[in-house]
């Protein structure tokens, strides 16, 4: 097997090629980044959040979404009722990774289950359970976080029955514990999630270019699709359908329906189109959300009308206004309130509705917005800001374009990392409009 350097330095050289590696290679690197997690990972969450044993079940077919973080590349599922249990011995601080299973689940945890002593699989689990006697029993339900509410109701019953009488005030959620397990990046993450993005800014860019458009002919869903395809030829795949959109000099006014839901599928793009997209793709387990514009020349035009480019810096400035407000412990209403009050005390009229990325598009963590709550989003907006963790910075601007005689909104949207420097983008920002066709010097004149 190789060294997992040797296989996130050749992850890196590819995806910075366009390409990404063979799918033995992403279930090797996938494997080994899972295994540091749990074996690095993990114990630290768990000491942090007090939960010294995590008990997660999961059906075939149903699975709970924190255990499919942590199975093999190899399984596509869970195998009947797959029963995991990690538990932190307070006396020495080591991480028992346990499968109540017949087979070990991959590499990194083993299965513990004495078939001739327990032919009862819930038995084994509560064998398990009392021989450690731990404090606080974590099972994965949740109000606020539909990613740490996996175990569904049919597997609490059959647990709580089970469970002996002097264990059942030790059941906790495990919200805290699941969440920190899915918004914490580590440093091997890390290692390749400059790629990813700078992947899928790559492609927008190809999209949002005369390779790919010519006014007139080229509709928006064309464009749409050929994102798609794009995507899917280069061996990736998508978590939610890409979009594009247009705003342009006529009647109709923004809504944020009309642009993410109820869009036109065959809008012709016309010179003088402003375009928007919002794409989103998956590699390694790992997920980006990207959201950027494009502005479609008219003839004789060599740059966006000067009204379209004002509206576009507003928004960048309201993405700094944003990230400023990043702090350890801040909760993500807080950060919200916090740049909207700045935003209208520099006269932007501004929506807010970024959300934690990861190993899902909308991760666990703390929301900062919505973009019909604007006032705080309770549950999970007043969880905290932690360090190590990553973010889609989601929201726009209203600006007047007076050559329009109408308002316009810049929706932008950018993968980024919080930890003990501060806020960086991950691979850099959009900060002017892709031109089409593209200008290049003074070939123009």
């Amino acid at each position: 097997m190789k060294p997992f350097l040797f296989s996130i330095l050749l992850c890196c050289s590819l995806l910075s090629n366009a390409q990404v590696l063979p799918l033995r290679e992403q279930a090797r690197v996938t494997d080994e980044i899972t295994a540091d997690r749990i074996n690095n990972l993990l114990p630290q969450l768990m000491q942090r959040t007090g939960i010294d044993m995590w008990v997660i079940i999961s059906r075939e077919y149903n699975e709970d979404p924190i255990l499919k973080t942590m199975l093999p590349a190899t399984w596509l599922s869970a195998r009947r009722t797959t029963m995991l249990v990690f538990y932190l011995n307070p006396a020495n601080k080591q991480l028992e990774k346990m499968a109540i299973a017949r087979y070990n689940v991959g590499e990194t945890i083993k299965a513990n289950w004495d078939m001739q002593r327990f032919p009862d699989q819930w038995d084994a689990l509560m064998n398990i359970i009392t021989t450690r006697n731990p404090k606080k029993i974590g099972l994965n339900t949740s109000k606020d976080f539909g990613h740490a509410d996996g175990i569904d109701h049919t597997h609490y019953d059959q647990f709580m029955q089970k469970l002996p009488a002097a264990f059942k005030s030790k059941v906790v959620s495990a919200e805290p514990l699941g969440v920190a397990w899915l918004e914490t990046r580590t440093e091997r993450e890390m290692q390749y999630y400059t790629q990813l993005v700078n992947m899928t800014h790559k492609i927008i860019e190809e999209g949002f270019s005369e390779k790919v458009i010519t006014p007139g002919i080229t509709t928006t869903d064309d464009v749409v699709w050929w994102f798609r395809q794009k995507i899917r030829d280069l061996g990736l795949d998508t978590w939610f359908h890409t979009s594009v959109a247009v705003q342009r000099s006529d009647s109709n006014s923004f809504e944020h329906l009309r642009a993410f839901s109820d869009r036109p599928k065959e809008d012709l793009i016309r010179p003088g189109d402003l375009l928007h997209v919002d794409i989103g793709i998956t590699y390694l387990r790992l997920n980006t959300d990207i959201q950027q514009h494009a502005y479609v020349l008219q003839p004789g035009e060599k740059n966006a009308p000067a009204d379209l480019q004002k509206a576009f810096a507003q928004s960048n400035r309201l993405q700094d206004i944003l990230t400023s407000q990043f702090v350890l412990g801040r909760t993500g209403n807080q950060i919200l309130k916090g740049a909207l009050d700045q935003a209208k005390a520099e006269g932007i009229v501004a929506s807010i509705y970024t959300h934690p990325l990861g190993l899902h598009g909308h991760a666990a963590g703390p929301t900062i917005g919505m973009w019909d709550m604007q006032n705080g989003v309770p549950g999970s907006g007043d969880y905290p800001l932690y360090y190590n963790t990553a973010y889609s910075i989601e929201l726009n601007s209203s600006s007047d374009i007076p050559s329009w005689k109408k308002s316009i909104r810049i929706m932008l949207e950018e993968d980024g990392y919080f930890d003990q420097s501060g806020f960086r983008y991950i691979n850099g920002r959009q900060k002017q409009l892709y031109l089409i066709p593209r200008v290049v010097g003074n070939n123009a004149d």
